[in-house]
């Protein structure tokens, strides 16, 4: 692809013009120097968050602006982000400020270090800055998730990932799959990787998902990715003959 940047940072988006601005700016800064496009995807906000962003488009040459014209959750954002990426690596952040931009150059330079088998790299949050009730309920799903799948990961909430476009565009998509990218990568024979990074409070708005909310579409999605799991069928090395 012609000119084509080598990382895409996509940013899904919904009602968030408090923290929009402040994260790009962010971003901006983590990737000074980088080959690298921004791209936000406004998930039909109700609020300002598109007109904030397109504000910024004059500051910020690399920042594009994608717009939903329905609400479709936070999943169909990242795919939309990641279909009208141009490059081979993607950054995903969450759009509501608490994961730390300056994380995220270190997770592409750990992913770009590894083999071609490596298909990500996502971040562990380390001293979660959430209430007591979301990190409870948190530990509980993460490890139930963990013992069914056997996906390595211990903290598959974390936006923060670093991963190969064209290994995630060959996966089965779904609403929720960015919380299931490990298991259905080592699905596909791939290899996943994982680093600590920082978490922040929320500064501006507030979450889009309730504890019990969360609890019930995991559970469905859950099985489903133990059927997928179930399902998969590995031919090894492929040759050309």
């Amino acid at each position: 692809m012609a000119d084509a940047p080598e990382i895409s940072v996509v940013v899904p988006v919904f009602d968030e013009e408090g923290a929009a601005a402040g994260l790009a700016r962010e971003i901006a800064a983590a990737f000074a120097g980088a080959d690298y496009e921004m791209i936000f995807v406004d998930d039909a906000s109700r609020d300002r968050t598109r007109e904030v962003l397109t504000g910024l488009k004059a500051e910020i040459p690399q920042l594009r602006v994608l717009a939903h014209r329905a609400n479709s959750g936070q999943s169909r954002a990242i795919r939309t982000g990641v279909l009208g990426a141009r490059g081979d690596i993607i950054v995903t952040l969450d759009g509501d400020g608490q994961n730390d931009p300056a994380d995220a150059p270190r997770l592409v330079a750990a992913l770009k270090a590894g083999p071609p088998t490596l298909a990500m790299v996502g971040g562990e949050r380390v001293k979660r800055q959430d209430s007591q009730a979301k990190k409870v309920a948190s530990k509980i799903g993460n490890g139930v998730r963990k013992a069914l799948l056997k996906d390595q990961a211990n903290d598959t909430g974390c936006g923060l990932k670093a991963f190969r476009r064209e290994v995630f565009l060959r996966l089965p998509y779904f609403d929720h799959i960015h919380r299931y990218l490990p298991a259905l990568m080592l699905r596909e024979g791939y290899e996943v990787a994982f680093q600590p990074v920082n978490h922040r409070h929320r500064e501006t708005g507030r979450s889009k998902y309730t504890n019990l909310g969360r609890l019930v579409a995991s559970l469905s999605d859950l099985f489903g990715v133990v059927w997928l799991r179930s399902r998969a069928r590995l031919p090894g090395a492929i040759d050309e003959l």
